[in-house]
């Protein structure tokens, strides 16, 4: 019968090596996984004599001698890799795994087809630290720009438990249910986006090409003009002579708003009123709660200790209202009281989302119930997403022409009083 040699590790991410003599590879993985281990390595012996464990290999030999690759990982120096790249890695690796593939030859599969440069390098990096005996976790928490502080502790929170598989699935939906919703969000911010960049440019060729040839029109007839006429001409004039000004302006207003917003006075301010304006604030408010149940019921499902699970999860919340009130949550559970009294008093939470905690709290059914609330939540985007695309495609029309039509209005006012006869045209001598 044919012996195999393995490399395996123990919930601790100790490495542990021996061979067995198994029929053929599956049959040698069941058993490791039997043993309680994590098998990274199986190969079929040849022409090695039988017998228990394999013999330590030596540090000077030649096979298998000392390890050179030291594998020293800058954090920093990684790159980033796109969020959508990133998603499909995951979802792959959950099924590699959960096929009863080795996680080191699961990592080697997908970086023999990853097209990213970046991320091919991380995936061998992460190779290279799982033979080297680091855990997962270990070789993903060196890359923190790619991996963040959820994903670290997720996939270590499966590594304690002995089941990554359950967890990288796991991870792998919260994050492909992440990157829908943000697809919705952002489709539904293009139809407005495309109208206001086709304003800005109509406006431009009409105030720098147009509206000077009226002006000379205007001035060889000699007549007053009406005050919104003046006006356009003017603003007209100001935008073609000083163009490079106005361009200028511009910029700096949007570097004052930037710099406004990356304090966290301004960033507070801005993100009250992201949830709080008109048409998009409803939208922005159930993706943020929809965001903060499933990554909180993710991870306490996933075995994450509650109070680093919030910890995280304010981290990750992308906006400061919503994570000062996980920051409270966080300070009551410390102190030993309820998740539900400072969710209500952050006036944030509607009082359904607030009842359904209170009952998943008191049931000890809280993960599977904040999973219920995000599926709820996912469902109310989609719908306030569609709602709110069709209610933008009137107001732009209304809102283009509103600014096309009133440079016109305002170039023809003239023309039209003259028809009129409210004003007899200077006469030739």
């Amino acid at each position: 019968m044919p012996k195999f040699s393995y490399v395996a590790m123990d919930s601790r991410g100790k490495e542990t090596k021996g061979i067995l003599e198994v029929a053929n590879q599956n049959e040698a993985i069941g058993r490791i996984k039997e043993m309680g281990y994590f098998p990274t390595k199986v190969v079929e012996e040849k022409g090695k004599p039988a017998g228990g464990k394999s013999a330590p290999k030596g540090k000077g030999g030649k096979k298998g001698g000392m390890n050179m690759n030291l594998n020293i990982s800058i954090p920093g120096l990684s790159g980033r890799v796109k969020s959508k790249v990133l998603t499909v890695f995951t979802r792959q690796l959950a099924t590699l795994v959960e096929a009863g593939l080795p996680l080191l030859r699961g990592l080697r599969v997908l970086e023999k087809q990853e097209r990213s440069p970046t991320l091919k390098k991380i995936i061998n990096d992460l190779g290279v630290s799982i033979e080297g005996g680091s855990t997962f976790s270990e070789g993903l928490a060196q890359h923190p720009k790619v991996f963040n502080r959820l994903y670290v502790n997720m996939v270590k929170a499966g590594e304690m438990g002995g089941v990554l598989e359950v967890v990288l699935k796991r991870l792998s939906e919260f994050m492909e249910k992440a990157q829908k919703i943000k697809g919705k969000v952002i489709a539904a911010m293009f139809y407005p986006a495309a109208v206001i960049t086709v304003a800005v440019g109509i406006m431009a060729i009409l105030m720098i090409f147009v509206v000077p040839k009226f002006r000379e029109i205007f001035d060889g007839l000699g007549m007053p003009l009406h005050p919104f006429t003046l006006f356009v001409l003017r603003t007209s004039e100001i935008i073609k002579d000083h163009s490079l000004l106005t361009f200028l302006s511009l910029v700096g207003i949007f570097i004052v708003f930037k710099v406004f917003i990356s304090t966290r006075f301004g960033r507070k301010l801005f993100d009250r009123f992201k949830l709080k304006m008109p048409l998009l604030g409803p939208v922005i408010s159930k993706v943020a709660i929809s965001r903060f149940t499933r990554t909180f019921g993710t991870l306490v499902s996933s075995g994450v200790p509650i109070l680093q699970s919030l910890t995280i999860v304010k981290e990750t919340s992308g906006n400061i209202i919503v994570g000062d009130a996980v920051a409270a949550v966080h300070e009551s559970v410390k102190e030993g009281e309820t998740i539900t009294a400072p969710l209500e008093a952050s006036k944030v939470f509607p009082p359904m989302v607030i009842s359904m905690v209170d009952v998943g709290e008191q049931t000890g059914a809280l993960p599977e119930m904040l999973m219920k609330i995000a599926d709820n939540y996912d469902e109310e985007v989609d719908n306030a997403v569609a709602a709110m695309t069709s209610l933008l495609e009137p107001i732009m029309i209304v809102f283009l022409a509103v600014i096309v039509g009133s440079i016109v209005i305002a170039l023809f006012l003239p023309l039209i009083q003259l028809m009129d006869g409210g004003f007899d045209a200077p006469q030739k001598e």
